[in-house]
C-alpha cells in the first residue's frame, strides 16, 4: 500500500535552481521581506514570484506552495541571527535566550502567531530548542522539568511580545500613538477616578511609574526565573 504521508519539507531534497532561476534561499527571502513589512496574509507564490521578476510556476519548481515557503520562512527568521553562547550559569543563560527570542519576534510581527501552535521542526528551531535544554544542565538532569521550564519561558516571552505587538496594532488602527490615546481617554479617566470608586486604580494613576515595555518584560523575566530556581 502507497505511503500517502505528505512530505515534509525539510526531509525533501532540493533541486538546484536553473542559472537564471531564483533560489529557494532567495525565494524565502522575499517572502519574509513582504511579511515584515505587510503582513503574512500579503504573501502569495504570485506575489513573491513578481518580486523576484520571475513566472510563478518557476517557484513551484523549487517550493510545493505557500504552507511549504511557511515552513521555510518560520525556520530562516528563526535562524537570522546566533543565539548567545551559553556561559554555564541558568539564569543569565535563559535570560540571554529569552531576550533573543524577544528580539527574532518583534523584528517578524508575523512570526509569534505561527509559533503558538504545532512546533516548528526546522533545523534553526531545533537548535534554538535544543539549545534552550542545554542550557538548563547545570539546573537540573530532569528532561521533564527542563523541558517545562523551556516551554514556561517560552510562553512568558510569546506573552509579553503580544502585548507590545497589540499596541502597534492599535496604533496603525486607530493612527494614535500611544500618548495621543492616553490624551483621549484622559478626560473619562478623571471622572472615572472623581467617582472614588476605584481607589487603588485612581493610586496606580497619580503614583505609579511608567516603565518601558523592555523594562516590563525585565522584571516579569526576573520574577519568573527567581520562581523557576525554586523548583528544585
Amino acid at each position: 500500500m502507497p505511503d500517502n504521508t505528505p512530505q515534509l519539507v525539510w526531509s525533501k531534497d532540493r533541486r538546484t535552481p536553473a542559472r537564471r532561476a531564483p533560489s529557494v534561499d532567495r525565494i524565502v527571502h522575499a517572502a519574509l521581506t513582504i511579511a515584515d513589512t505587510e503582513g503574512l496574509e500579503a504573501v502569495s507564490m504570485r506575489r513573491v514570484a513578481t518580486e523576484l521578476a520571475s513566472g510563478t510556476a518557476s517557484l513551484y519548481r523549487y517550493v510545493a506552495g505557500r504552507d511549504e515557503l511557511l515552513d521555510l520562512m518560520i525556520d530562516a527568521a528563526q535562524g537570522e541571527t546566533d543565539a548567545p553562547a551559553l556561559t554555564g550559569e541558568w539564569r543569565t543563560d535563559l535570560a540571554a535566550l529569552a531576550h533573543h527570542l524577544r528580539d527574532t519576534l518583534l523584528a517578524h510581527p508575523w512570526l509569534a502567531a505561527e509559533l503558538s501552535g504545532r512546533p516548528a521542526l526546522g533545523p534553526n528551531a531545533l537548535r534554538r530548542y535544543d539549545t534552550g535544554l542545554a542550557a538548563l544542565i547545570p539546573f537540573t538532569g530532569d528532561i521533564t522539568l527542563a523541558t517545562n521550564i523551556v516551554d514556561t519561558v517560552t510562553a512568558y516571552v510569546f506573552g509579553a511580545v503580544n502585548h507590545v505587538l497589540a499596541e502597534i496594532r492599535a496604533q496603525q488602527r486607530t493612527g494614535l500613538t500611544e500618548d495621543q490615546w492616553r490624551a483621549t481617554v484622559g478626560p473619562y479617566l478623571r471622572d472615572v477616578i472623581a467617582t472614588g470608586d476605584y481607589p487603588n486604580f485612581a493610586r496606580r494613576l497619580a503614583d505609579a511609574e511608567d516603565i518601558t515595555a523592555t523594562a516590563r518584560f525585565d522584571f516579569g523575566l526576573t520574577c519568573l526565573l527567581e520562581g523557576i530556581g525554586r523548583t528544585r
